[in-house]
């Protein structure tokens, strides 16, 4: 009988120190998966909005991507037609188009050609206008827009606020 408990303890004994051994792996193993502090804090960038002059294109990066920041005009907005509209991103009263400046169809940098021309893709002929909607094929779909969250006259990107969750439940982006 006391043989019996004495191969009992011991197994319970090598069971319990097993699974404190096997938490710490898979504890050890999820943190190494965890991106970096540093990574993380790259995923978001602050936009001051206000800072941005009127049709002018700047070009900001966020996660390695160009975005396309592009102040509209009054005379803009006048001309805007209800799906540019949707695409409009409105900041303290003003509009603004904000793209991930990639075309969409292979990737290359459109180069911005004023108001009334838009975006020109030199690879294969694509065109935009200013509120990201294609105008000539073989684009497959306007600009993408990359998540955002306006606060106060800040836009935050990386972050999905109401804004963008509306684009993208209506299919205005990806």
């Amino acid at each position: 009988m006391e043989n019996n408990s004495r191969r009992g303890f011991m197994g319970k004994a090598f069971g319990a120190v097993a699974a404190v051994g096997a938490v710490g792996s898979l504890v050890a193993m999820k943190s190494s998966w965890d991106p970096l502090p540093s990574v993380k804090a790259a995923g978001f960038t602050t936009l001051d909005m206000s800072t941005y002059e009127e049709n002018q294109l700047v070009t900001e990066k966020w996660r390695g991507k160009p975005i396309f920041v592009l102040r509209k005009t009054a005379e803009m907005v006048a001309k805007q037609t209800d799906v540019q509209k949707e695409r409009d991103v409105v900041v303290d009263g003003m509009h603004f188009m904000l793209a991930i400046g990639l075309c969409t169809h292979l990737g290359c940098i459109p180069a911005y050609k004023g108001e009334e021309d838009g975006f020109l893709c030199a690879c294969h002929g694509g065109q935009f206008d200013w509120a990201g909607a294609v105008t000539k094929v073989p684009p497959p779909r306007g600009f993408d827009i990359p998540p955002f969250k306006i606060d106060g006259n800040k836009l935050v990107l990386g972050e999905a606020g109401p804004e963008y969750t509306k684009m993208k439940e209506t299919g205005i982006t990806l």
